[in-house]
C-alpha cells in the first residue's frame, strides 16, 4: 500500500510504500488520530523498516491507495 502526503508550501510530496501486511483500516485510523491533534508528528514505517515522521501542521493532504481488490489493470471501460 502506498501513502502519499502533500506538504504545505512544497510542490513535492512524500511517497511512502508500506509493507504488504499493513492493515488499511488501521493505517487510516492512525493517520486520522495524528491529524486530529495539532502539534503532533505522523509516524509511518515503510517496507524497509525506515520510519518517516511528518509534523501534522505541515500536512496539506494524505492519499492512500485503494485496497488491492479495487485496483484495475488494463484499458477496460467502466
Amino acid at each position: 500500500m502506498d501513502v502519499r502526503i502533500g506538504i504545505v508550501q512544497s510542490m513535492k510530496e512524500l511517497d511512502i510504500e508500506l509493507p504488504d501486511d499493513a492493515e488499511r483500516e488501521k493505517v487510516l485510523a492512525d493517520i486520522e488520530a495524528a491529524l486530529a491533534e495539532d502539534g503532533t508528528i505522523l509516524w509511518l514505517t515503510d517496507r524497509k523498516g525506515r520510519q518517516v515522521g511528518v509534523p501534522v501542521g505541515k500536512v496539506a493532504y494524505v492519499e492512500v491507495d485503494p485496497p488491492n481488490s479495487d485496483r484495475r489493470v488494463g484499458f477496460g471501460i467502466s
